[in-house]
C-alpha cells in the first residue's frame, strides 16, 4: 500500500465513524443529564434497526421504509428503557442503574439472537450510485450518505439543545437539577424526552451502520457498545462537540489499523488509543465547561 492508498482508508473510516460519533452523542446526552451511563444504549439502537427491518417486511413497505421505523422504534424502546432502569431507582443508587443497563445489554442481545436464530440479516442498502472521484481519492456513495445523514441528525440535535425551550430545560437539568426543578422544570419529563432523543439518534446510527455494512448481525451488538464508550471517553464525558471529533477520530483510526495489521487486531489498537488519551489528555479532547451556561 502506498500513501494514497492510507489516505483512502483514513477517509473511509472518518466518513464511517459518524456513525460512531451519533453512539457517543447517545451516552454523552444521558450522562450529561443524569450523571449516568445507560451501557445498554448502543445495544437498543441495534435493536431499533432490527424492528425498522421487521416492521418494513411485515407491513410489505418500500425498502427505504426501514429507516424511519428503525427510528421511531429505537426512540420508544429508549423511553423503555428509562422507566425500567431509571426512573424508579433513587439517584443515590447510580450502581444499581449501571447494573440494570447492563441487564439491558444482555437481554437485548440475547433477544436479537433468539428472533435471528444468531443468522445476520441483509439490511437495505438505499446509498447505492456512482462512487465521487476526488483525483486520487474516491468517495463510495454510501459512506457519503451514511455521513450525510448523521451529519444532518448533529445539526438537528444542536438546534433542538440552543433554539428550543426542550435544549434550555435539559442543558438546565444538567448543571443544576434542583435549580432548574425550583424554577418549575420537571425533572422526570426532561430526563425521559432525553432518553427519546438519544433513541432517535440511536435509531439513525444503527440504521446507518446496517446501510453501511449491509448486513445487521447480533455479534456487532458488543463492538458497537464497546466503540461507543470509548468515543464517549476520548471526547470528554458529558462534551457533545468532543464526542462528534472522537467518532470520527476512532473511525479513521479503527480503519488505519485494519489496513496496516488485520482485521483480528484492530480492536487492541482502538484500545491502546483510548489508553493513550486516558494518559495524556484524561478530560477528553474536549473537556465539559464548568459552572453556569
Amino acid at each position: 500500500m502506498g500513501i494514497v492508498d492510507y489516505i483512502q482508508t483514513i477517509i473511509d473510516g472518518a466518513l464511517f465513524g459518524s456513525t460512531y460519533s451519533l453512539i457517543g452523542i447517545g451516552f454523552t446526552l444521558v450522562f450529561g443529564v443524569m450523571q449516568r451511563i445507560n451501557v445498554g444504549y448502543a445495544s437498543t439502537s441495534l435493536a431499533g434497526a432490527y424492528c425498522g427491518l421487521m416492521g418494513q417486511h411485515l407491513l410489505g413497505l418500500p425498502l427505504w421504509w426501514a429507516f424511519p421505523l428503525s427510528i421511531l422504534a429505537s426512540g420508544l424502546i429508549g423511553y423503555l428503557v428509562y422507566l425500567s432502569c431509571f426512573r424508579f431507582i433513587p439517584q443515590s443508587s447510580p450502581l444499581a442503574s449501571l447494573m440494570a443497563t447492563v441487564g439491558v445489554l444482555l437481554f437485548v442481545e440475547e433477544m436479537i439472537v433468539r428472533a435471528t436464530a444468531g443468522t445476520p440479516h441483509n439490511f437495505p442498502a438505499i446509498f447505492e450510485g456512482r462512487s465521487i472521484e476526488l483525483g486520487a481519492f474516491i468517495l463510495r456513495a454510501d459512506l457519503v450518505g451514511v455521513f450525510l445523514i448523521g451529519l444532518v441528525a448533529m445539526i438537528l440535535l444542536m438546534a433542538v439543545l440552543y433554539c428550543t425551550r426542550l435544549g434550555i430545560a435539559t442543558r438546565a437539568v444538567a448543571q443544576q437539577p434542583i435549580a432548574a426543578q425550583l424554577c418549575g422544570m420537571r425533572l422526570q419529563t426532561v430526563n425521559g424526552l432525553t432518553f427519546v432523543i438519544a433513541g432517535l439518534l440511536g435509531g439513525v446510527a444503527g440504521a446507518m451502520t446496517g446501510a453501511a455494512v449491509g448486513i445487521l448481525s447480533p455479534l456487532i451488538t458488543i463492538p458497537v457498545t464497546v466503540k461507543g464508550l470509548i468515543v464517549t471517553v476520548i471526547g470528554g464525558l458529558g462534551s457533545i462537540p468532543g464526542a462528534i471529533i472522537a467518532g470520527i477520530l476512532v473511525g479513521a483510526f479503527e480503519n488505519l489499523f485494519q489496513a496496516l495489521r488485520s482485521v483480528s487486531e484492530r480492536d487492541i489498537y482502538v484500545m491502546l488509543l483510548l489508553f493513550v488519551f486516558l494518559v495524556l489528555r484524561p478530560g477528553g479532547i474536549v473537556s465539559p465547561a464548568r459552572g453556569r451556561d
